[in-house]
């Protein structure tokens, strides 16, 4: 609390004294979008598991299948698709007037190619794939998938909107290895990438595909037809809050995508501004810890520090008690919006733990005093407020923790590493997801334990990899969501995250522009009045 009264006193003499500010272009084109994201623009590539990445994928590249309102999947490259064999073969044939940035044709070995590196690191791609026999190309506009078993939900998986998306890139380039990332950018969707005007830490930039020819019909979510009204977007990089508000009112920007949740009632009080919440599902913070090295290898000490948690704490730390903030303290492993969220194991979580009791825990289960490497951020408010809540817990909890403040983009990076603690490792850091990614234990990483294989953290339980199949080979939605249960009590004893709570970000705009979309942050149908 006295952190969140610290910053109100800084931003509000900011804001008052008229600090200096970073000079940044004037947005007053209608042909130009100048906005603003929560971090920096790191890693280009769609296996790169970061918020930030997967708004810019989703302004580069396209996808077979995409989400409705009602999130029911929709062709989006797609101008049809057939199930046949008792749903063993599923012919998908690509739309007419689909080409890459480069100048080449969509062609279906560029399907094939993409989706089979998508597979690699994406759960529900991973899901697709151990259910496939084979993956073909017949010719230019058609892909065959032959299963083994019937899949329904494959529409879905390929309509997928959040990390991993299932991006359809040029074979030559999905051809490449998936240990580096990509830094070269070619997708087909309606903005291309302009890497010669990138400035890292500072500034990227987006120009409109001329030749994107949007599918026919009415924009829902994130299908229908994707229409780029803007001749470009720069994303202007500034990770002062109060920097961000200043530009925002005076027009020097467009769009803030994560004002800092104090600066969020002047902002909505500002006639020539809009405040809303576009993600609609919220954001999920989380604690992830590096399960190849001690002392996160020992479930019994995972368990002990995720009983620790109080989630309205954590929650409270970014976004305060009041000034209209939604936060939920109440969240498990999947999202509250979820058809599969339930009280499953959620008396594990106290509103009081006995911290002393389960620092006894810890050194029970065998803590030694292992340094723990916790990567916070310095530059991004939301993930610092939580950064700093779990390294304080930590160490009542008697850890000997090293705090390591970084900036976003160094955290995404290093976070991919397996080296030892001693060898530039890492122990455990602090994070947000979106709730859409947490929707169900096909898409949710979060809930994969295949070990070096899994995402950050590399959480290692075969019982839940066993559950998720069952759930995903499941005859009925009643069944599903048995398993659901089962697989979230699961989740509590071998704790592949920590849930820290969930809360509403809002987005602040100029009141001159519309056609926002609600779900995510989407750059299609915005345009200025």
């Amino acid at each position: 609390m006295h952190r969140r009264q610290l910053i109100r006193t800084v931003t509000a003499a900011a804001i008052a004294a008229g600090l200096a500010r970073p000079s940044v272009l004037r947005a007053a084109s209608a042909t130009t979008l100048t906005f603003v994201p929560y971090a920096d623009l790191a890693l280009v590539d769609p296996l790169a598991s970061a918020l930030v990445t997967r708004n810019h994928v989703l302004m580069v590249w396209d996808t077979l299948f995409a989400l409705d309102e009602s999130w029911t999947p929709r062709h989006q490259m797609l101008a049809g698709h057939t199930v046949e064999s008792d749903g063993l073969t599923w012919t998908l044939t690509l739309r007419d007037g689909l080409w890459f940035h480069d100048g080449t044709p969509v062609l279906g070995r560029d399907v094939v190619a993409s989706l089979r590196r998508w597979a690699t690191r994406d759960p529900f791609g991973q899901a697709l794939m151990a259910a496939t026999d084979e993956l073909s190309a017949k010719d230019d506009k058609t892909v065959i998938f032959r299963l083994k078993h019937p899949f329904p939900l494959l529409p879905a998986a390929l309509a997928k909107p959040t990390n991993l998306v299932p991006a359809i890139m040029p074979e030559r380039l999905a051809n490449r290895p998936t240990e580096k990332l990509l830094n070269e950018v070619v997708g087909s969707g309606p903005f291309r990438f302009l890497p010669d005007e990138r400035v890292s830490g500072a500034r990227n930039v987006y120009a409109k595909f001329d030749k994107y020819v949007p599918r026919d019909g009415v924009p829902s979510f994130c299908a229908g037809p994707r229409i780029a009204h803007f001749d470009r977007v720069v994303w202007q990089t500034t990770p002062d809050p109060a920097t961000q508000a200043a530009a925002l009112r005076e027009g020097e920007v467009d769009w803030v995508e994560q004002p800092q949740m104090d600066l969020v009632p002047s902002l909505k009080s500002d006639q020539g501004l809009k405040v809303e919440v576009l993600e609609t599902a919220g954001l999920i913070g989380m604690l992830r810890m590096n399960q190849l090295y001690p002392p996160f290898d020992n479930p019994a000490i995972r368990r002990a520090v995720l009983r620790a948690v109080n989630q309205r704490e954590f929650m409270t730390a970014v976004a305060g008690e009041s000034d209209g903030a939604t936060i939920n303290d109440h969240v498990g492993f999947f999202a509250p919006t979820s058809a599969y969220a339930s009280n499953a194991g959620m008396d594990t979580f106290s509103a009081n733990p006995d911290l002393e009791s389960l620092k006894k825990d810890i050194i029970a289960a065998g803590y030694k005093g292992e340094k723990v490497v916790f990567m916070g951020s310095g530059d991004v408010p939301r993930i610092t407020a939580i950064c700093l809540v779990g390294a304080d817990l930590l160490r009542r909890l008697g850890m000997n923790v090293e705090y390591a403040t970084l900036d976003w983009g160094t955290i995404v990076q290093r976070a991919f590493r397996q080296n030892p603690i001693d060898q530039g490792g890492w122990s455990i850091l602090g994070t947000f997801t979106g709730g859409l990614d947490w929707d169900n234990p096909a898409c949710s990483s979060a809930l994969r334990g295949d070990g070096k294989t899994a995402n950050d953290g590399w959480a290692r339980s075969p019982k839940l990899e066993s559950l998720r199949d069952a759930w995903l080979r499941a005859p009925d939605a009643t069944t599903q969501k048995a398993l659901a249960a089962e697989i979230q009590r699961q989740a509590f004893t071998d704790v592949p995250m920590v849930p820290l709570g969930l809360y509403d970000q809002p987005a602040a705009f100029r009141a001159d522009l519309t056609g926002m979309q609600k779900g995510l942050n989407l750059f299609t149908g915005v345009r200025r009045v």
